[in-house]
C-alpha cells in the first residue's frame, strides 16, 4: 500500500503525521518532518497557488526561519529569511523592508510631520522583506513534497476520528486517510476546533478589530505624498518599509512589492483594520466603498489611494479575534491561526508561526520515535503559543488605546520596538552557540523561561516594564489618568531602566526616527560598557561581534 492510498477507519495508520492546511505553516512543518524521516500527509481543501496576506517580516521572524533551517537541516527555509535569497530563488516578486513606519493621522487634517515614527530593521544583521505569499506558500509546499511528504490538494476534511492507534480523516464522500497524529494548520475554519468545541465564546482577547484588504496596482508611494524639510524626512524612504497609517482606533497598511528596482511585481498589499465597536460594519456600503470612505477621512491617506486599482475581490471580515481554550490534546495540535488570531499591527503572524513550529517539531520527531503522542508531551508548546496570543493581544489593545494621543503612542512604540529587538538578540545567541558546536540543547535552553510568549520571556525587569505599560494604557482608557500622565509614568521607567539601551532611541522621548548613525552607535556602545544591564551588554555586544565578522566575510548573518 502506498502512502497516498486511503484506508478503512480503525486500520493501522499509513502516515505518522497528517497536517491539515498546506499554507506556509503547514508546509513548513511538513518539510521539517519529512526531511527528518517522518511519513507526512499534507492535506488541503484548496490548491496552490493562491492569494494570502501576512506579507511583512520582522527580524525575529528571520532568525526563527534561520534557526528552523539549521536545526532541522532544511536549507530551503533560509530562502525566505532574506530579500536577496527570496528574489534569487523565487524571482523578482518581493518587496524590500527597511523599516517599520508609523504616521498618525487626525480626521480632516494633513498629517503632522511631528507625529511620525520610523524604526529601521538593521541591514547589517537582517534583510527583511515583503513576502509575496502566493509564491512563498507554493514554494514551501513543493519543498515538503520534495522531501517526501505526501500531498493531497482539494481534499476537504469533514470529520476527524480518534482511536487508540491513531486518527482517521474523512471527507463527506467517505474517502479516508489514517495517521498516528494530526496537526491542524488550516486556519480559522479548523476542523479540530469545531470537533472539540475549542473556540472560546466570548473570545478571551481584549482587542477588537475587523478588517478590509486587497492587492492593488498604481498605489502612490508614500513619500510622494509629502514635501517636507530635511529634519522631517526619515532616513529611509517610507515606501521602502511597512507603512502604518494610524488613526483613533484603527490603521491602514501599505506593503509594497514594487518598492525595489529589481522587483517586477506591480502589486501592493493594502488593508484597513478598525475597532468594530467604534466603526460598525456598514450594511449600505460594499467593502471597497467602505475602504475609500475611511480613507477619505484623512486627506493624505486618500491621496495615496487615488487612482489605485484592485486586482481581486475585496475581503471584508467581522471581528478578527478568536481564541481557543487549548492548543494540544492526545494525538492532535492546533498550530498558529487554527488556534487564534489577533491583529496584524506588528507583523506577528509569521513570527509566531515560526516560533511554534520550532518548538513543536522536535517534540513530534521524538513522539514518532517512541510512540508517545500524549497531550503532556506538547504542553509547553500549548502554553507558549497561548502566551504569544495573549501578549500580542495586550500589546495591540494598548496600541489602539494609545492612537488617540501621539505621546502615549510613542511610549507603546518604544517598549514594543525594544522588546522585539531584545527577543531577537536572545534567539540569535542560541543560534550563534549552535553554529559553534552543533548542540541542539542551546535551543531547548531558550524554552526555559518564566513568561513564554513575551518578546523577552526571561527578564524580570522587562516583564515589569511591559506590565506597567499595559496598566497605564488601561487606566487612560478608563479615564483614571490623562494620556500625559500615563506617558510620563512609562517614560520615567524607560529612562531609568538599565536594560533599555540609551541614545539609540528606545528611551529618548522626542526621537522620531530610530535608524542610528555611527555617532549614536558609539554613544550606545559606551553606555553598554559602563551602565548597561549585564544581560543586555552580553546580547548586544555578542550580536555586534557576529555582525562585524559577517561583514568582514562579505555577507550578512541572516
Amino acid at each position: 500500500m502506498s502512502d497516498m492510498e486511503t484506508t478503512a477507519g480503525g486500520s493501522s495508520p499509513v502516515h505518522d503525521v497528517a497536517i491539515l492546511g498546506s499554507g506556509i505553516a503547514g508546509s513548513m512543518l511538513a518539510a521539517v518532518l519529512a526531511r527528518n524521516g517522518v511519513k507526512v500527509l499534507l492535506l488541503d481543501a484548496s490548491s496552490h497557488p493562491r492569494f494570502a496576506i501576512g506579507e511583512s517580516t520582522i527580524p525575529y521572524t528571520l532568525v526563527c526561519l534561520r534557526t528552523i533551517a539549521e536545526r532541522y537541516d532544511v536549507p530551503e527555509i533560509k530562502t525566505l529569511a532574506t530579500f536577496t535569497n527570496a528574489t534569487k530563488v523565487l524571482g523578482p516578486r518581493f518587496g524590500v523592508k527597511k523599516h517599520f513606519g508609523f504616521l498618525l493621522h487626525h480626521e480632516g487634517q494633513p498629517q503632522d510631520p511631528r507625529e511620525v515614527n520610523q524604526f529601521g530593521t538593521p541591514g547589517l544583521l537582517h534583510e527583511a522583506s515583503h513576502l509575496y505569499r502566493q509564491d512563498t506558500d507554493a514554494y514551501m509546499y513543493h519543498v515538503a513534497l520534495k522531501y517526501g511528504a505526501a500531498g493531497r490538494q482539494n481534499f476537504r476534511v469533514a470529520d476527524v476520528d480518534f482511536d487508540d492507534a491513531g486518527v482517521t480523516l474523512s471527507t463527506a464522500e467517505g474517502e479516508q486517510y489514517r495517521a498516528r497524529y494530526v496537526v491542524d494548520a488550516s486556519g480559522h475554519r479548523s476542523p479540530l476546533a469545531e470537533k472539540f468545541n475549542l473556540r472560546e465564546d466570548p473570545c478571551r482577547f481584549s482587542h477588537h478589530s475587523r478588517s478590509i484588504w486587497n492587492h492593488m496596482t498604481r498605489v502612490r508611494p508614500t513619500d510622494e505624498l509629502f514635501d517636507r524639510a530635511p529634519e522631517d524626512t526619515p532616513p529611509s524612504p517610507w515606501y521602502q518599509g511597512t507603512v502604518h497609517h494610524l488613526f483613533e482606533r484603527g490603521w491602514f497598511w501599505v506593503i509594497g512589492f514594487d518598492n525595489h528596482p529589481v522587483s517586477r511585481n506591480p502589486l501592493c498589499s493594502v488593508g484597513l483594520t478598525l475597532d468594530e465597536r467604534t466603526y460598525p460594519k456598514s450594511a449600505d456600503m460594499t467593502p471597497e466603498e467602505e475602504f475609500y470612505h475611511h480613507a477619505a477621512r484623512f486627506p493624505d491617506i486618500a491621496r495615496q489611494f487615488e487612482g489605485a486599482r484592485p486586482v481581486r475581490s475585496w475581503t471584508s471580515t467581522d471581528r478578527l479575534q478568536y481564541s481557543s481554550r487549548q492548543c494540544a490534546g492526545d494525538r492532535w495540535f492546533l498550530l498558529s491561526h487554527a488556534a487564534g488570531f489577533i491583529d496584524p499591527l506588528y507583523s506577528r503572524g509569521l513570527s509566531n508561526t515560526a516560533e511554534a513550529i520550532n518548538s513543536l517539531a522536535w517534540r513530534l520527531l521524538d513522539a514518532v520515535k517512541d510512540g508517545d503522542f500524549s497531550r503532556e508531551r506538547f504542553d509547553y508548546v500549548d502554553r507558549m503559543q497561548q502566551g504569544l496570543f495573549d501578549y500580542n493581544d495586550s500589546l495591540v489593545n494598548a496600541s489602539f488605546i494609545s492612537f488617540s494621543d501621539y505621546d502615549l503612542w510613542t511610549a507603546v512604540y518604544r517598549i514594543w520596538s525594544w522588546g522585539a529587538n531584545a527577543g531577537t538578540y536572545r534567539l540569535s545567541e542560541g543560534l550563534f552557540k549552535y553554529f559553534k558546536d552543533g548542540r541542539d540543547q542551546h535551543f531547548k535552553d531558550l524554552e526555559k523561561a518564566p513568561y513564554p510568549g513575551l518578546y523577552w520571556p526571561d527578564h524580570e525587569g522587562f516583564k515589569g516594564l511591559y506590565d506597567s505599560l499595559i496598566e497605564e494604557c488601561l487606566k487612560y482608557e478608563a479615564g483614571k489618568v490623562t494620556a500625559r500622565e500615563a506617558a510620563d509614568t512609562v517614560y520615567a521607567q524607560l529612562e531609568s531602566a538599565n536594560f533599555v539601551p540609551k541614545h539609540f532611541g528606545f528611551a529618548e522621548r522626542d526621537l522620531r526616527f530610530m535608524i542610528p548613525n555611527a555617532k549614536v552607535m558609539a554613544k550606545t556602545a559606551r553606555w553598554l560598557a559602563t551602565e548597561a544591564d549585564p544581560v543586555v551588554k552580553r546580547m548586544m555586544q555578542g550580536n555586534a561581534r557576529e555582525a562585524v565578522k559577517a561583514k568582514l566575510k562579505g555577507r550578512r548573518i541572516f
